[in-house]
């Protein structure tokens, strides 16, 4: 037997993100049942942001996390109520933070409803596998990284602009995405590119419902129709998409939501500040991301629920490139897990962004390796959905990443 390096004992670092892996070490060691059950629960730590929280109610948060056996951190001078609010981070496992919201449901100052988004947050965190509809399918996402092919039938798209001249052309390459593997088809007939100009309906509808209607008679995949205009998306439906890829998050177009609650289709609510002609001129500053995000998209869900879309026909993207800067986009790739709480599959759109390939130096066309690192990024941290241009080389990435996913499994 080989000597111990550094005495008898060599303790090392174990990286279990997952319950299924956690689980999985401990059953090599050898624990009982039993014991693995009691374990688990102690294995896994989550932090939970709260802003502007009134003093009296952070002080709760934290004498009530430091009773359980976790956490809460709170501006210094909260304890004494020196400052009228303060951000919070609520630190522990998910059974203090389960026994916390279960105390907090019986607390005065409005707490009863921060203890149903607590649990929410906890039994969303813990879903891998989504459930969608589209009114003509059901399907399981989340398993493996699926992925949306885009096809934009526009003169002025920023990579892809002006490629099919042709309804032919169009469906051609519609119909080879399909055969390359992608699970969905994303038609747009509107470019959503910085300081691009809206295009009238008739436009917009000339350009994408005869590819729709050919593809739809060619291809099994669910086709996705990008506009954010109800009439386009009514007309897009009846020629055969069953998805609605709406980047103003049904804002713009006030007959969106009924329009969708009464057809059945599913949706891809999006987050963008401001508009495609103006997002990029004079860019927000976020408070938090992907925090904003996240609270936005929130909004957006109930907003979608509250006209009578079913909560499993929605899809969620957090709008890499739309109003955001090239740190912005960073962040939010860096923390995409973090929309996990909100219960729905999360779509990446990060295919040759400007933001990757201001990182590589690429220019449009050359921005392959970049915009696969970026994929294998999005995938990695959380996407159910990446929308490419390159079907063929976005499944190979996702094929590794899915391996990898599924060897922690």
């Amino acid at each position: 037997m080989e000597p111990k390096p550094n005495g008898r004992y060599s303790p090392r670092l174990i990286h279990a993100p997952t319950e299924l892996q956690a689980g999985r070490i401990l059953a090599e060691i050898g624990v009982d049942p039993y014991g693995i059950r009691a374990m688990l629960p102690k294995m896994r730590s989550l932090l939970i942001a709260l802003d502007d929280v009134e003093c009296r109610v952070a002080n709760i948060l934290k004498q009530e996390m430091l009773a359980s056996g976790g956490d809460a951190a709170v501006h210094r001078d909260s304890v004494a109520c020196a400052k009228p609010s303060t951000d919070a981070l609520i630190m522990g496992t998910p059974k203090q933070i389960r026994r916390l919201a279960e105390k907090l449901a019986a607390q005065p100052f409005g707490l009863s409803g921060l203890s149903r988004r607590l649990i929410e947050i906890l039994e969303n965190s813990e879903c891998t596998d989504y459930l969608l509809r589209t009114g003509s399918r059901e399907m399981t996402l989340g398993k493996t990284t699926a992925v949306m092919g885009i096809l934009n039938v526009t003169p002025d798209s920023f990579s892809d602009g002006g490629k099919f001249p042709t309804v032919d052309a169009a469906v051609l390459c519609g119909c080879r995405m399909a055969e390359a593997g992608a699970d969905f088809i994303d038609v747009g007939g509107e470019s959503s590119r910085p300081g691009a100009d809206p295009v009238p309906i008739d436009v917009e509808l000339a350009r994408v419902l005869p590819v729709i209607e050919a593809l739809h008679a060619c291809v099994e995949v669910p086709i996705s129709i990008d506009t954010t205009k109800a009439e386009v998306a009514r007309r897009a439906l009846a020629a055969g998409a069953e998805i609605v890829n709406d980047i103003s998050a049904m804002t713009c177009d006030p007959a969106m939501p009924a329009l969708m609650a009464e057809s059945g289709a599913a949706v891809v609510l999006m987050h963008m500040r401001g508009l495609p002609k103006t997002m990029q001129s004079t860019l927000p500053e976020y408070r938090s991301l992907p925090g904003d995000v996240v609270l936005y998209l929130r909004e957006r869900l109930e907003a979608a629920q509250t006209a009578g879309i079913g909560f499993d026909r929605i899809i969620v993207d957090p709008g890499f490139g739309f109003g955001k800067s090239r740190g912005d986009n960073l962040a939010l790739l860096d923390g995409l897990a973090e929309l996990r709480m909100l219960g729905r599959p999360i779509l990446a759109g990060v295919s040759r962004k400007s933001f990757v390939r201001q990182i590589t130096g690429d220019a449009l066309t050359a921005s392959s390796e970049g915009t696969a690192a970026a994929i294998a990024a999005a995938a990695m941290n959380g996407a159910a959905i990446v929308r490419v241009h390159d079907v063929p080389a976005a499944r190979k990435v996702v094929a590794i990443i899915d391996a990898l996913t599924r060897a922690r499994t």
